[in-house]
């Protein structure tokens, strides 16, 4: 849509935002949020005081709606020229990794096995020599010692 095609009774009907995202887009810009508004209020004809007025409604408006982001040193753009691509070069990439991280996992596994290795050899003929003076006691037939 471009602001020119406009005609004034359709300006004059239009919500701050979507003036604002009008702007920015014919624009192509990032621009402050006063130069926005200043813009809103030339297109709409506006007053100083009417400008003071509305700004903090119009503020609250481009905070609100996702079409438009805040950017560094109080600049506004539309959110659109701000996406991040993401590229996978292909779908074997992505299973290249899973299969590297389960034979991590794997490793770790077989060290934790390690540290609780019950293969130890013991020697089952010490535990007799403990146990030879052992006495048994039988609660039921009272013995002094």
């Amino acid at each position: 849509m471009k602001l020119k095609s406009l005609t004034e009774e359709e300006i004059a009907v239009m919500s701050f935002d979507d003036l604002a995202y009008a702007i920015l887009k014919e624009k192509g810009t990032k621009m402050k949020i006063a130069d926005i508004f200043k813009t809103i209020c030339e297109l709409q004809d506006l007053t100083d005081e009417e400008y003071e007025t509305h700004i903090a409604e119009f503020f609250t408006l481009l905070s609100t709606d996702k079409r438009f982001i805040c950017l560094d040193k109080g600049y506004w753009d539309l959110r659109e020229n701000h996406t991040s691509k993401i590229e996978l070069d292909s779908l074997d990439d992505e299973d290249e990794l899973l299969e590297d991280q389960e034979e991590m996992d794997n490793d770790i596994i077989e060290e934790e096995d390690d540290l609780y290795d019950d293969t130890r050899e013991t020697d089952d003929d010490d535990t007799d020599d403990d146990l030879k003076d052992l006495v048994v006691i039988d609660d039921e037939n009272d013995i002094d010692l």
